[in-house]
C-alpha cells in the first residue's frame, strides 16, 4: 500500500448518457456537477458504506446494493487488495435525474480506491469495475455514463466485457445547455416502456444519423451535426414521459439549438448550441419548462475532457 495515504477523495462528474442518436454507447461529462466518495483504509476485509449525504441520503447501505459499494467489491475480488474500504458518499446528482448519478458514485469510488494502491490499475479496468457497480442501479453493465463520468469529455464506447472508448473531439465553440426539471423518473421505468425491436427504416436512419453526427464532430461541420442530431427511435419512446418535452425541444431550436433531446433516461433535457446562442436557448428551455408547472436547474456548460479525479 502507499506510503502514508489512508483516506482519498475523488470526484467524479455527471453526464449525458446517448447523446439521443447513441442509445446506450454515446455520452458526455458535465463537470458542473458530479459525486464525491471518500475511501479509507480499514484492516477488515471488504467494503463498509459508513456515510450518505447529499441530495440522496436514502441510499442503500448495503454494499451489494449500492452502486459505489458493488464497483469496490468487484476491485476487491480482481485485485485482492490488503486491506477493506470504508466508504462516505457525498451525492451532488439529483436521484432519478438522467445526468447519471449512479454511475458517478461508482466511478468516484474506483477512482479513490485505487489512489490507496501501489500500483494503478489500468482506466479500462476501472471501467470494468465500475459498470459493475452502475448494474446495481440500471440491471446491466451499460457503458454511456460510466465511460464519460470517468474519461471527460464526449466519449464512444464499444463492447462491453472488452470495452473499447473513444474519446471524440467537440467543435470548438459549442456549449452544451443541461436543464433539470424537478422531478423524479426511475430509469427502471424509462428502459422498461421501450420495445424490444425497432423498425428496418428506423434502424437506418439512425445509424445514418450516429455517423454523421460523429462525422461532423471530427471536421468541425455545424450543419452536418444539426442535421444529424435527432433520435428516431428511443425519444419518440420516453417524451410522454416529461412533462411539456415537445414545447421545450421547440422552444430550444428556435432559440438556434444545434440539436436538444432527453439526457440518458430523463427527465432532464440537454441542448447543444454555439457558445453565442446558449444563453438564450437555457432561458427558452426553462421558460417552457416553467409553464408546465416545473422549476429547473440549469448549467451552461463547456464540453471538455476531464472526467474522474482525486481531490485529496
Amino acid at each position: 500500500m502507499r506510503g502514508a495515504a489512508q483516506r482519498v477523495t475523488a470526484f467524479a462528474p455527471a453526464s449525458v448518457g446517448n447523446v439521443a442518436i447513441g442509445f446506450d454507447i454515446l455520452g458526455f461529462s458535465v463537470d458542473a456537477l458530479g459525486d464525491r466518495v471518500t475511501v479509507s483504509r480499514r484492516a477488515e476485509r471488504g467494503v463498509e458504506i459508513s456515510a450518505v449525504q447529499g441530495l440522496a441520503v436514502e441510499l442503500a447501505r448495503n454494499p451489494s446494493d449500492n452502486t459505489a459499494g458493488k464497483a469496490l467489491l468487484a476491485l476487491s475480488e480482481a485485485l485482492a487488495p490488503p486491506c477493506g474500504f470504508c466508504v462516505q458518499i457525498d451525492k451532488g446528482i439529483p436521484l432519478g435525474s438522467g445526468l447519471g448519478g449512479s454511475a458517478a458514485s461508482a466511478v468516484a469510488a474506483v477512482v479513490a480506491a485505487d489512489a490507496l494502491l501501489d500500483s494503478r490499475c489500468a482506466r479500462a479496468d476501472l471501467l470494468r469495475f465500475a459498470a459493475a457497480g452502475e448494474a446495481v442501479a440500471s440491471g446491466d453493465r451499460h457503458m454511456d455514463n460510466i465511460a464519460p463520468s470517468l474519461y471527460g469529455g464526449l466519449v464512444l464506447t464499444v463492447g462491453v466485457d472488452e470495452p473499447r472508448v473513444k474519446q471524440i473531439p467537440v467543435p470548438g465553440g459549442v456549449r452544451a445547455v443541461i436543464v433539470h426539471p424537478h422531478m423524479y423518473l426511475a430509469t427502471s421505468k424509462a428502459r422498461a416502456m421501450l420495445r424490444p425491436s425497432v423498425q428496418l427504416s428506423d434502424f437506418v436512419w439512425q445509424t445514418a444519423n450516429l455517423a454523421g453526427f460523429i462525422s461532423a464532430c471530427y471536421t468541425n461541420d455545424l450543419e452536418m451535426l444539426r442535421a444529424s442530431f435527432e433520435d428516431v427511435v428511443i425519444e419518440p419512446q420516453r417524451q410522454a414521459l416529461i412533462p411539456g418535452f415537445t414545447a421545450v425541444r421547440r422552444a430550444a431550436m428556435q432559440s438556434g439549438a444545434l440539436g436538444c433531446s432527453i439526457s440518458g433516461a430523463g427527465p432532464t433535457l440537454f441542448a447543444w448550441a454555439e457558445a453565442a446562442a446558449a444563453p438564450q436557448v437555457q432561458a427558452a428551455m426553462q421558460a417552457e419548462f416553467a409553464r408546465h408547472g416545473l422549476t429547473t436547474d440549469a448549467w451552461c456548460v463547456e464540453l471538455i475532457a476531464r472526467g474522474a479525479r482525486v481531490l485529496e
